[in-house]
């Protein structure tokens, strides 16, 4: 006689279980997050199906000497999207589960599907969906010209359906979309529950893994711009990768916030477009095109995303506040940084703004969360105060700290050679990214290529060598 299912509570945002509903997760904190799931007694015959089910295909059942391992190249996949390929490392690596996370609308599915049409020239891809029907999805590939290369569509929730057609079509890609709509016979909970998003990520994992099949899976996101679902998810799979971008904005960025096989923080431009999504060779030219001139308040600053340098154009807008309470507002940095550069700005540099609104903004939707950007949103702030315009051939980057200094940062080589190839005459920077050599001999500046480096130790020095 097979007993009754377990009733229990299990919280969607830590996965921690309780006997009873709890109005907050004892764990995490998190408020209504508790859902009720059955699970099956696990008895010896299903002990032994389950170690069977969660077990790699063609795993070794002993472990081998470091030293006998024989290291297999296998060379890379790549999309026919080179931007794709950059924030992926160089290409798919065969065999690696990825993790696609964004905003509802803002392209996933067609930066996908787009993907999966340049590689099923190359052999079979099978593109599962749970939230489109086939017809919807080859509409979508009418708009964005999808040839007549064998790609497979698959509209299917279940889990065990998904893996048979895996192994009937054996494709040499597998796109799931989204993995909250998947779910598995074996368990009795909705869709998008922390135990069916365990089970569906785990299941395709072995399945990449034991059969060496690239997979792409679409995560959802909550209000605060995270991916829903347990955290185990994002440690499952071998890369996260996080679409970002304004709705009212044509450029999008997909940014790599784990990679076991690339650069993490690697970033990619795109541009959305009628026919679907151009990937931005040279996205400086395209965040510094519409640069006003001769306009107080803009400054470019050498930003470093992975290993890509891109200016970018902040600016800044100082006025007096007709209300008790300045207003300090930011777009495309972090609000909390943006107040820690105004104290510095008042205590190290004289400049009152205690009585004023301060807007900043980093034009072009583009955000920047690195250190080396302080140097450039304290020189559009003061160019705003003082009303004092910033030379147009000038860029500059450095990470300010609270004694007022102005701290070397890293791949200031990189930063310096973009700024050049943009045209760019005079590099304002930390003293200490200026060669070695050079310091020794007293020199507090340098020429190189076409580019005047300046040298500053401190923010008064910084904005001097700025506004002159």
């Amino acid at each position: 006689m097979s007993k009754a299912p377990k009733i229990v509570f299990v919280c969607q945002e830590c996965g921690s279980q309780s006997p009873k509903w709890l109005g907050r997760c004892g764990d995490c904190g998190a408020w209504n997050s508790l859902v009720e799931e059955r699970v099956q007694p696990n008895d010896a015959a299903s002990g032994a199906a389950a170690g069977h089910r969660y077990a790699l295909t063609g795993a070794a059942g002993a472990a081998r000497l470091y030293s006998d391992i024989a290291l297999e190249q296998h060379p890379r996949l790549t999309t026919g999207i080179d931007e794709f390929d950059r924030v992926l490392g160089g290409g798919i690596v065969p065999g690696s589960l990825v993790l696609l996370g964004g905003e509802p609308g803002i392209g996933k599915s067609t930066l996908l599907l787009q993907a999966a049409a340049n590689m099923a020239r190359g052999g079979p891809v099978l593109y599962s969906s749970g939230e489109e029907s086939e017809h919807q999805i080859k509409s979508r590939g009418e708009r964005l010209s999808v040839g007549g290369a064998p790609l497979y569509l698959l509209a299917e929730t279940c889990l065990e359906r998904i893996l048979e057609e895996i192994a009937r079509i054996r494709p040499a890609l597998v796109i799931v979309d989204s993995v909250q709509t998947i779910f598995s016979t074996k368990f009795q909970s909705a869709p998008g529950s922390i135990g069916q998003v365990r089970e569906a990520a785990t299941q395709l994992l072995f399945t990449a893994k034991g059969q060496n099949i690239p997979t792409f899976l679409v995560g959802h996101v909550t209000k605060d711009g995270s991916l829903a679902g347990p955290k185990a998810l994002e440690h499952v799979v071998d890369t996260v990768l996080y679409f970002e971008g304004e709705r009212h904005h044509s450029h999008r960025v997909v940014r790599a916030v784990k990679n076991r096989f690339g650069a993490v923080s690697e970033l990619g431009v795109f541009e959305m477009t009628s026919s679907g999504l151009r990937p931005v060779p040279n996205p400086s030219k395209m965040f510094l095109a519409e640069r006003p001139t001769g306009a107080p308040g803009s400054a470019v600053l050498c930003s470093v995303e992975g290993s890509r340098p891109i200016l970018v154009e902040v600016q800044a807008l100082v006025s007096s506040s007709t209300y008790g309470t300045a207003r300090r507002m930011a777009s495309g940095i972090d609000s909390q940084r943006l107040s820690l550069l105004l104290a510095v700005l008042e205590k190290r540099a004289g400049l009152n703004l205690i009585g004023d609104d301060v807007f900043v903004n980093v034009a072009g939707g583009m955000t920047v969360d690195e250190p080396a950007s302080d140097l450039g949103v304290l020189a559009a702030i003061a160019s705003s105060v003082r009303n004092r315009v910033i030379p147009a051939t000038t860029a500059m980057f450095g990470e300010v700290g609270l004694a007022g200094e102005v701290r070397g940062i890293t791949q200031s080589s990189l930063r310096v050679r973009e700024a050049s190839q943009m045209g760019f005459r005079r590099c304002i920077m930390p003293e200490a990214n200026i060669e070695p050599d050079a310091r020794l001999k007293g020199l507090r500046s340098r020429v190189e290529g076409d580019c005047e480096l300046v040298g500053v130790r401190t923010v008064g020095e910084a904005l001097e060598a700025a506004l002159g």
